[in-house]
């Protein structure tokens, strides 16, 4: 746990604190559709989440690289091996299929666990299956 010295107007008080790191990330993925009409989240296929380590209703940020849009939302599983990325709900007037996308997931980690932590970044190619 790292500790850190805050003054409250008369004495140092420590206070543990705790980093929040990139945990996951799957790196310019291709956006495949979009659903307005549904309640919302984004949908990847399994095999990427599972490479990810994002777990169904996991927090998500998504990142878009060709307009800049930035949201958070949460993941939901679509069948393996179709490559989907589709946003859902009011995110999908953030992006157009086509669009890349960086999806990341953040973890809160203490100092301790830091010394060998290191966080997991999946590369897709062009039909959002993992590369090797």
């Amino acid at each position: 746990m790292f500790f850190h010295s805050v003054f409250n107007g008369q004495d140092e008080v420590r206070v543990s604190v705790q980093r929040i790191m990139l945990k996951t990330k799957i790196h310019r993925a291709t956006l495949t559709a979009t659903d307005l009409n549904y309640e919302g989240s984004i949908a990847v296929d399994i095999d990427l989440l599972r490479a990810a380590d994002i777990l169904p209703g996991e927090q998500v940020h998504v990142l878009n690289v060709n307009n800049g849009n930035r949201l958070v939302t949460y993941a939901l599983e679509a069948p393996a091996g179709s490559g989907t990325v589709m946003l859902n709900g009011p995110a999908a007037r953030l992006a157009v299929p086509g669009d890349v996308v960086v999806i990341i997931t953040y973890a809160h980690f203490d100092d301790a666990d830091m010394k060998n932590y290191k966080s997991r970044v999946v590369f897709v190619d062009e039909h959002n299956h993992v590369r090797p």
